[in-house]
């Protein structure tokens, strides 16, 4: 079987798979017309988001069996048309799930703490104490929405801290000891802090909006790792300004490009200014599930589950 791969990852990844006979070609540079043009020499796919895999890609695919995505979300695909056409898709989320749930729990406590002010402030010779008195994860009500890979090793985390974890999941029956599952009314009633731990869908795009922020009854915090597009940033400065959102920790943001490598021009908005000049607002590239274990990891998971489908 011959796999084309799109994207650099771990060196693991093409030597485990060299090793169990497949044959695999590197192409990092070529524009998507000219893969188009090579793809139906191939049975395997792997990519991170260089580019979207659509209906017009898969049909010059004539000899596909599968798509392997380094990384949780499929967004880049079209799922369903590779289902109709028997591609199977391949994803790791258990590659960088327990990177993304430090990185959050960071956040947190970085922004309860005010560490990144505190930081900023000592530096530039600045000595304020009461200034930077912080507040305590005890005691308050962590709520995560979207209880998958993500949001289960999230609320692991928080088994150290005296809190109650919350969850709510448009899937039925995924709360576990670490977070007991609540309708949304219930969760809106609760919650101190807001995780956002869910794929991109037509569900989830601009789902943190003025709306969704008016319905949660307490001032709360908000935390991003999961897709920037989520957040409707203006809605979410509005909210910063008038203290219904009390701090925001964001790894992700509505102006990233498909790839997650850079921002679109609209990085320079006027909302987008304002969010980078808040000193209670956390800012990180798209880099939650980005460790140097995570790399490793997520070669090792795409590894294992093409040769458990296709060996």
């Amino acid at each position: 079987m011959k796999i084309l791969h799109l994207d650099q990852n771990h060196p693991l990844l093409l030597e485990q798979l060299k090793s169990a006979g497949f044959e695999n070609t590197e192409d990092y540079t070529s524009p998507k017309e000219a893969i188009e043009q090579i793809i139906d020499h191939y049975q395997g796919i792997v990519i991170r988001s260089r580019f979207d895999i659509d209906k017009a890609f898969m049909d010059k695919a004539l000899n596909l069996k599968f798509i392997a995505r380094v990384g949780a979300g499929l967004e880049s695909i079209d799922e369903a048309y590779a289902l109709e056409k028997g591609i199977t898709l391949i994803s790791s989320p258990e590659g960088n799930r327990n990177a993304v749930g430090e990185h959050t729990l960071g956040m947190l406590l970085s922004l309860f703490n005010k560490l990144n002010k505190a930081d900023r402030e000592v530096k530039a010779g600045h000595w304020l104490r009461e200034d930077n008195r912080g507040i305590e994860i005890d005691g308050k009500t962590i709520g995560i929405i979207g209880y998958g890979n993500m949001g289960k090793t999230f609320a692991k985390k928080l088994r150290g801290f005296d809190c109650t974890v919350l969850c709510y999941d448009i899937q039925e029956g995924v709360g576990d000891e670490n977070a007991q599952q609540v309708t949304l009314e219930n969760f809106r009633k609760k919650v101190d802090v807001v995780s956002l731990h869910t794929p991109w869908t037509p569900l989830t795009n601009k789902m943190v909006d003025a709306r969704f922020i008016a319905a949660i009854q307490k001032p709360f915090w908000l935390l991003n790792t999961a897709r920037g597009k989520s957040v409707v940033t203006k809605e979410l400065v509005s909210a910063l300004k008038s203290g219904k959102i009390l701090g925001a920790g964001l790894d992700v943001l509505e102006y990233e490009r498909q790839n997650f490598e850079t921002l679109f021009s609209s990085e320079t908005s006027q909302e987008f200014k304002q969010l980078l000049s808040m000193d209670k607002v956390i800012l990180s590239p798209h880099i939650a599930g980005w460790t140097a274990e995570s790399k490793e990891k997520l070669a090792q998971v795409i590894v294992d589950k093409i040769l458990r489908g296709f060996k």
